[in-house]
């Protein structure tokens, strides 16, 4: 972008001031003379991870010939030096060179905990060490507001917050991590690594808490999961579409990206489980389960069905969210008053009539408002639905292959009526 702008002002298209405001639009510094391509990043730091792996490797090697204090001190002096190095390249305006130190830095931390433990036999409670190592990463992220250095404590945070569960304990601590990253999205360049990585960690973190706060007993486990999680992970996804719908009515363009990314997955999310939902199986297990935590369960919901539609008011699309919260609200009304598994085959079927409909949906969509991805999710949808529901009824070849004829003219058809709207809105 900012290559173009410059192109277009020296060839009098437009003047440097029009040409500033149009990064400034998209977020992009127009005379950043002495940034690098990504390319030019990623090898920079391959080059410092290989420097670290290098040295872990000379130090293992002479593991045993080295003094015990002089191996811990050595450790001690290698990381401070490092990331000393890399706090003076970022005072000096050198930001890239020192993240990318502030990386190798945090890799000789980590190497440092461990080899450190090994020396005096400290490892009582194993997942304490990578915790240390991701709390130890965090101070330099929000320092910097650097996405690599966020996604790299976050990294570290959930291998500590599976390891933890994995133990049994509860990791407190979690949302330190989820919440710091947020802090560096907010205020650092935007990072669709880093976005993603805040959501995951979130949405596991609330499942987490909420098979803690329902086990049985004294013991909890990674997979001990209740239907009732189900709900509040669609009214969590309900949150995040209106969340999107919110972030896409701000005047700032990375808001506006992140709202693009949020609501593709949270998309693909209600996709995905109307097509789990289009079997008779699902249904019979929700039909079957115990549903012993239904008053916290309805009290998550009501919390995030209600951020919600506060978000949804402000950005002016309260009615598509709350279709969507008395539509899971009816779902699951009718699964508890219900409770008998031969329903499930109703149910099943609506699914499919849902999942046929929102293929539909996004295939109008994506032919008005020009979006191919929403055009080609949609013929997909419904294609995959029909194939699943053929393999169910029917099964011959004469069948599949009037079916394999029906989806040709479904998609030739398709491709033609997009053409002619693209080309017909070229002439507009």
């Amino acid at each position: 972008m900012a290559r173009e702008a410059k192109a277009w002002v020296e060839e009098g298209l437009i003047s440097e001031a029009q040409a500033a405001r149009i990064c400034d639009r998209y977020g992009v510094d127009l005379h950043q003379d002495g940034s690098r391509s990504l390319g030019y990043r990623v090898l920079v730091g391959l080059g410092y991870l290989f420097i670290g792996l290098a040295m872990i490797t000379l130090l293992g090697a002479n593991w045993d010939e080295i003094p015990r204090a002089l191996r811990m001190w050595g450790l001690i002096l290698l990381t401070v030096s490092t990331q000393v190095i890399a706090l003076r390249h970022c005072l000096s305006g050198k930001h890239n060179a020192g993240v990318g130190l502030f990386l190798l830095g945090n890799f000789f931390y980590g190497a440092s905990i461990i080899l450190i433990a090994q020396i005096y036999h400290l490892g009582e409670h194993m997942p304490d060490g990578v915790f240390w190592w991701a709390l130890g990463c965090l101070p330099f992220a929000v320092m910097t507001k650097s996405p690599w250095l966020a996604l790299q404590a976050n990294t570290l945070a959930l291998i500590w917050f599976f390891i933890e569960i994995s133990l049994g304990y509860y990791p407190g601590l979690f949302p330190l991590f989820v919440l710091s990253s947020v802090y560096v999205l907010w205020k650092g360049p935007r990072s669709v690594l880093l976005l993603l990585a805040v959501l995951v960690s979130s949405g596991l973190w609330l499942e987490y808490s909420l098979a803690v706060l329902w086990r049985e007993d004294d013991q909890f486990f990674l997979f001990d999961f209740h239907a009732e999680h189900l709900v509040v992970a669609v009214a969590l996804f309900i949150l995040l579409f209106a969340t999107a719908q919110r972030l896409a009515s701000l005047p700032s363009s990375a808001a506006r990206d992140y709202a693009a990314i949020i609501s593709v997955w949270s998309l693909r999310f209600a996709l995905l489980l109307l097509l789990v939902l289009s079997f008779s199986g699902p249904w019979k297990d929700l039909l079957d389960a115990d549903w012993k935590h239904l008053p916290s369960m309805w009290g998550v919901t009501a919390l995030l069905g209600g951020g919600a539609l506060w978000l949804a008011e402000k950005a002016g699309r309260t009615s598509s969210v709350a279709a969507l919260l008395v539509a899971l609200l009816l779902a699951v009304s009718a699964v508890l008053l219900s409770r008998d598994q031969t329903h499930a085959v109703y149910y099943q079927v609506a699914a499919n009539f849902c999942l046929i409909a929102t293929g539909i949906w996004l295939v109008v969509r994506g032919i008005h408002s020009g979006i191919s991805h929403y055009f080609f999710l949609g013929v997909l949808s419904i294609l995959v639905t029909a194939l699943l529901r053929y393999f169910d009824l029917i099964g011959d070849y004469v069948g599949g292959a009037v079916m394999f004829i029906v989806f040709a003219a479904l998609l030739l058809g398709a491709a033609k009526y997009w053409k002619y709207q693209q080309s017909r809105e070229r002439l507009l």
